[in-house]
């Protein structure tokens, strides 16, 4: 499903990929992830809102765009599994943890939550780029 040079569905199934990722490693870790932003089980139970999910599919979508884009940006025949992993891993740390550890830094979090959301982005970031790269842009 390729359109104006990227493909689309590529680009939908990475970002759902990211999201069930997301699902699992913070269910996984929900005790960790509560301890680190300060809060219980019963201060978050009655605020539940789709409108962060919603952010957060839209967010997945936009971020599977930019990195096709950025992959794309190889040159014909660059683009792999190994290089989308690759351009994933440098957009991580180029971008994403750098960007998590000064908002956390600055909104005095615990480190912590540096470590547990810049891995959730890392693993997202990955599987995004191994999808792109397998299936083409």
């Amino acid at each position: 499903m390729t359109f104006a040079g990227m493909n689309y569905l590529a680009i939908l199934i990475a970002a759902a990929a990211g999201f069930a990722f997301g699902a699992v490693y913070y269910m996984s870790l929900s005790r960790q992830w509560l301890a680190a932003v300060g809060k219980t089980k019963e201060d978050i139970a009655g605020k539940r809102s789709p409108t962060p999910f919603i952010i957060s599919i839209v967010a997945l979508v936009v971020m599977a765009w930019i990195l096709a884009g950025g992959i794309g940006h190889l040159g014909p025949g660059q683009v792999t599994l190994k290089n989308g992993v690759i351009s994933a891993l440098l957009m991580w740390v180029g971008f994403v943890a750098t960007t998590v550890a000064v908002n956390n830094a600055f909104g005095g979090r615990k480190p912590m939550l540096s470590v547990i959301d810049g891995i959730h982005w890392l693993g997202v970031l990955v599987i995004q780029g191994a999808i792109i790269g397998a299936m083409g842009i």
